[in-house]
């Protein structure tokens, strides 16, 4: 295989579709007589990642585009409407595909991973606050990373340093980033389940005894910088250069697959935007350890 757009989306659709073929419970629920979709759940798969790695925020512009450059991959395109209800009746399919890919890395099983949060905004003015239908899930926010106020949601990562997903959560602004983590690993035991040892590595709001009680009983062991007033802790050197890899993960997300342009405006919307360019991310990633790329989050072979 080779690093371009076209050999990705066509390894990815072969492995979507033996997917959906080996776990039909991932697909949507379709009435048992009628006419089948003339888009494969496969190929909507495929779609949908190739509009997030080339960087297209409407749905309107990305299929003309689609239509007029990628029919020899899609012979059939549905109109906006369809493929909207079609993304977000998938993200059952896309949460599969996401692990389907990372279990599939040689990356899944490193003993290092980081965590960390990073703000998801869904607005700016106060019109779209009082009459969102995210209003009540979505809620105002800091930022101390970049020292700003935001009205939206959290994405809770847990990363391989490659920064290849293991796990994550979208949560509203204000959830405390260690009770979102022990959800994620209480929701989806399988991830610490064989990983004695593993360790976490986080910045200073993953503290706590208790917290790290319970990590530990997990068989998870907890590096993070000290607090004011707390002694020194182990692996300090190492903290620094780590944040920057947790925020140039976020980087990616952010500036080239446009995170934060996600364009949701309802629960299922705004889920299925975010599960899209975590597999975005998890496809580039998979394919570039596949084809042996030297760097393995670079995008650049997909996003032209």
């Amino acid at each position: 295989m080779s690093n371009n757009i076209d050999t990705l989306a066509t390894a990815l659709y072969v492995k979507t579709d033996d997917l959906v073929k080996t776990t039909p419970g991932l697909a949507p629920l379709r009435p048992t007589a009628g006419f089948a979709p003339e888009l494969s759940d496969a190929e909507l798969v495929t779609l949908a990642v190739m509009q997030a790695l080339l960087g297209f925020t409407s749905e309107r512009r990305w299929l003309r585009y689609a239509g007029k450059n990628l029919r020899h991959l899609f012979p059939y395109l549905p109109q906006q409407p369809g493929y909207n209800k079609r993304l977000r009746g998938a993200a059952p399919l896309l949460l599969g595909v996401i692990r389907a890919l990372a279990l599939d890395t040689s990356l899944w099983t490193d003993d290092v991973w980081v965590v960390d949060s990073t703000p998801v905004e869904c607005g700016r003015s106060k019109e779209t606050v009082r009459r969102s239908d995210l209003a009540g899930w979505a809620e105002y926010g800091y930022c101390a990373s970049h020292s700003r106020f935001f009205w939206g949601l959290r994405l809770h990562l847990i990363a391989t340093l490659s920064g290849l997903p293991i796990g994550f959560a979208l949560t509203g602004a204000k959830a405390d980033e260690r009770e979102t983590l022990l959800a994620v690993f209480t929701t989806d035991p399988h991830l610490v389940a064989d990983r004695p040892g593993q360790t976490v590595i986080g910045d200073k709001n993953y503290f706590g005894t208790g917290f790290e009680h319970q990590l530990a009983d997990a068989g998870l062991n907890l590096l993070r910088p000290a607090r004011k007033g707390e002694a020194p802790r182990p692996g300090a050197h190492l903290f620094k250069p780590l944040r920057q890899t947790v925020e140039s993960i976020f980087q990616t997300l952010k500036g080239q697959l446009d995170l934060e342009r996600h364009g949701g405006r309802t629960i299922a919307g705004v889920t299925v935007r975010v599960l899209q360019r975590l597999l975005a991310l998890t496809s580039a990633i998979w394919h570039n350890d596949k084809t042996g790329a030297p760097t393995l989050r670079s995008l650049t072979a997909y996003d032209h």
